[in-house]
């Protein structure tokens, strides 16, 4: 009988390979990464550019694997996507990359008769809603990166490390608009709790990865063994779809300065056997995995192999996510809430939080303007990244002690999506109820450059987790009984030179849940009355910044360092004062000028103090005729 070519047989395997998952498991590979930073190749690399770079390196890599039983390798690909081949400055090269990386998999399997899966990550960027990226971007990324795996001739797709579902369900069309045929794992990031990133629990993300289609569901990375194999038991009561599990070899600790991953492959081996007796069909390992620990498994999978009685499928339950209840109408949220929603004109005062913890000029000043009939106090979040006091602590401070409504800016810089919704959580209960949400100054423009950011979301993002909670719900769409009644403000700035940005940011925020919106510092009436002609059709309540200069050089601060548009006009009427004083002066002039040129355009004000001098914003609030002066 005449033997088969090898790669007859391939074409065997792959279309097969959805049989052979319902008859027992298949074991994958293990960390691509893990290896190639064993092997020298530092962190700050792109890894999946060594496809070209470094083929060999690569093409041993996968040799490894194979020969220690793994009967699904996975390509060079996780990062290969438009967005973080990017920020090596190998955008262009996406192709490239890609099909090299499926070529190099695909001439290692052949001689093993093992399946090639192309490996396909998060694209690194915030989507909508909570962040800027569109889904329609998302989308385009996905199915470029898509097309090439299988072009270069991948068997199957696995999207993994998904912790974003919103992300996910883009990548899953992508891959069934490029390659309808092509077998299909989708694979989230769950912690400990068992919870994606996006905080959908296994009885969220479950039934809607179900209901999408895909062929097999399952999680890799983030948590070990054990916490994966508590969410597989719960996704296995969801659906009857083939599961999958590649758990990091446990969580990593810290070893003279490295990450360590310590689970033996003995370890990893029992799992493996736990994993498909809950009814797993397609297990590997991910970060800190080794050849070692993929050939331990083998052993433990053909040991165990009749061992499989648990997994028979049960019947989906279709659990449905829950129903977001109504949120509480904003004109019952708060005073500054029912003035916006009646259309009255608003007045705000920003109180910066002091360096240290001595509030009573802070209180002072509120108590000041409280007395002259501002409607609430604005208290920003660290402005420029400088090291101040909690703007939170400042807030209830001073609600609790003057009695004046606050309205919170809220800030993503410094926070993952878990502290900003403890945050939020924490603010309602004390009875906060008004919000700025903006993205932040990063730490470099702040007197401690070194600090690290977080960033997990943006300002769009930030709403929509605002927008959530006001509805009972958190980030994955868990109840967390009544909603948190916050009035949602953002921010905008309508001198920027990049204004058809700044519009399609404003938009996202309105279609995220903004229901006002707090201008930087208008010195140019042009610019504002522009910037409210674009936002026509998505218009909220309007409240235009204002802030009284106190010299030449804080004008040219604002210009050049602020990004905020002032007019040639104004520097030459501050470089004209000849004494701070009469700088000062000029500074409240010019801001008095500004309230009465707006006043019949937006619906209200908010004045800054600088260098806290109160006087100096209520001197400009009688421009509106409803103030009286005093001091402070």
């Amino acid at each position: 009988m005449q033997k088969r070519h090898p790669s007859c047989i391939l074409k065997i395997m792959a279309g097969d390979i959805l049989a052979r998952l319902k008859q027992s498991a298949v074991l994958c590979d293990g960390a691509m990464g893990t290896l190639l930073y064993g092997k020298g190749i530092f962190i700050n690399r792109c890894y999946d550019e060594l496809n070209i770079s470094q083929p060999e390196l690569i093409r041993g890599i996968h040799h490894e694997y194979l020969q220690a039983g793994a009967e699904i390798i996975e390509t060079n690909t996780f990062g290969a996507n438009s967005f973080r081949l990017g920020r090596h400055g190998l955008g262009g090269k996406v192709h490239e990359v890609n099909v090299a990386g499926a070529r190099l998999a695909r001439e290692e399997a052949k001689s093993f008769d093992a399946w090639v899966a192309g490996s396909v990550g998060p694209l690194g960027v915030r989507i909508e809603p909570l962040g800027k990226t569109s889904f329609e971007e998302a989308h385009t990324a996905f199915r470029e990166q898509i097309a090439a795996l299988v072009e270069g001739g991948v068997d199957l797709l696995i999207l993994e490390t998904f912790g974003y579902v919103e992300e996910l369900h883009q990548a899953i069309l992508a891959a069934r608009e490029v390659a309808p045929n092509v077998p299909l794992v989708a694979q989230v990031t769950i912690d400990e709790d068992g919870n994606c990133l996006d905080g959908s629990t296994p009885e969220v993300f479950t039934p809607r990865l179900d209901a999408l289609g895909v062929d097999v569901i399952g999680c890799n990375c983030s948590v070990g063994p054990v916490a994966m194999l508590d969410g597989i038991e719960r996704m296995r009561a969801l659906t009857s779809r083939p599961l999958a599990a590649q758990p990091n070899a446990g969580i990593p600790r810290s070893v003279e300065g490295r990450n360590i991953y310590l689970c033996s492959p003995e370890y990893m081996a029992s799992y493996a056997r736990k994993f498909v007796a809950a009814g797993v069909r397609l297990v590997g390992g991910c970060c800190g995995s080794t050849p070692d620990h993929i050939r331990s498994m083998k052993s433990a999978l053909r040991v165990g192999e009749a061992r499989s009685k648990k997994a028979a499928s049960a019947p989906a339950t279709g659990a449905a996510k829950p129903a977001a209840a109504p949120a509480v109408p904003m004109g019952k949220r708060s005073r500054l809430g029912m003035k916006l929603a009646a259309g009255e004109f608003v007045t705000m005062v920003e109180i910066v939080p002091p360096k240290g913890t001595d509030i009573r000029k802070e209180v002072e000043g509120a108590r000041f303007v409280k007395s002259v009939g501002v409607d609430a106090i604005n208290i920003p979040d660290s402005p420029r990244a400088s090291a101040r006091m909690s703007n939170q602590a400042l807030a209830l401070l001073v609600q609790q002690q003057v009695g004046i409504e606050t309205i919170l800016h809220y800030t993503c810089r410094d926070r993952n999506v878990l502290g900003i919704q403890s945050d939020l959580l924490g603010a309602a209960a004390m009875g906060i109820s008004n919000l700025i949400c903006i993205t932040g100054d990063p730490p470099k423009m702040g007197n401690y450059p070194d600090a690290t950011a977080v960033f997990d979301v943006d300002a769009i993002g930030l709403v929509n987790i605002v927008h959530n909670l006001n509805r009972g719900q958190d980030l994955g769409g868990n109840p967390i009984g009544a909603g948190t009644g916050f009035v949602i403000g953002v921010g905008a700035n309508p001198g920027l030179s990049d204004m058809d940005e700044e519009i399609r940011r404003f938009q996202f925020k309105v279609e995220a849940g903004a229901e006002y919106v707090v201008t930087q510092p208008v010195f140019d009436f042009a610019l504002l009355e522009s910037f409210l002609r674009r936002i026509e059709h998505c218009r909220i309540p309007v409240v235009a910044g204002i802030w009284p200069l106190v010299s030449v050089r804080n004008a040219e601060f604002m210009k050049n360092e602020l990004r905020v548009s002032v007019p040639d006009s104004i520097l030459e009427r501050m470089a004209r004062a000849q004494t701070p004083e009469a700088a000062r002066e000029e500074g409240v002039a010019i801001a008095r000028d500004m309230v009465i040129a707006v006043r019949g355009l937006v619906q209200g004000v908010q004045i800054s103090a600088p260098q806290g001098r109160y006087t100096s914003a209520v001197d400009v609030l009688e421009a509106l005729g409803g103030s009286s002066s005093a001091s402070a």
